[in-house]
C-alpha cells in the first residue's frame, strides 16, 4: 500500500535485496558498494567485515554525508569506535545494521532528503 507520493525517482534507490547482493534502481550488485542519493553506486574494496580499516571510513568521510548506514551482512555487527573516529570527529553518525535493515533505512533517509551514504559489505 502506498501512503504518499514519492519523488525519489531521480535518486539511487535500493529496489531489492537478495542472498549475496542488492539491486539499486533495478541493477543487481554482488559486491560491496557505496550508494549515495545523487551519484552512481560504486565498488567499495571491503571483502569481509573483519577487514575494515580506518582508511575505509576516511574514504566515506570524503563524501561529506549526513549519516553513514553500514550494512554488515546477514547479521548486525558493530565496528570498533577507533575505526569510525574520522566520521564521529566531524559529527557524522554511523549506524551499523544487517544489510536488509540498512537498505530499508537508507531508502527512508534518502526519501526525506538526507544525504545518507549506504556502505554495504557483500561477502562472497
Amino acid at each position: 500500500m502506498k501512503l504518499h507520493s514519492s519523488t525519489t525517482g531521480q535518486y539511487q534507490t535500493v529496489s531489492g535485496y537478495f542472498d549475496g547482493g542488492v539491486e539499486i534502481n533495478g541493477q543487481p550488485f554482488a559486491h560491496s558498494l557505496l550508494v549515495l542519493p545523487e551519484s552512481a553506486p560504486r565498488a567499495w574494496p571491503v571483502a569481509k567485515f573483519e577487514e575494515l580499516t580506518v582508511e575505509h571510513f576516511e574514504q566515506l568521510l570524503a563524501e561529506s554525508p549526513d549519516v553513514v548506514i553500514l550494512g554488515t551482512g546477514e547479521r548486525q555487527r558493530f565496528v570498533h569506535p577507533r575505526l569510525t573516529a574520522p566520521l564521529i570527529g566531524k559529527q557524522i553518525g554511523v549506524e551499523c545494521m544487517d544489510t536488509n535493515a540498512a537498505c530499508r533505512t537508507y531508502n527512508i533517509l534518502m526519501g526525506e532528503g538526507r544525504k545518507a551514504l549506504l556502505a554495504l559489505i557483500i561477502e562472497k
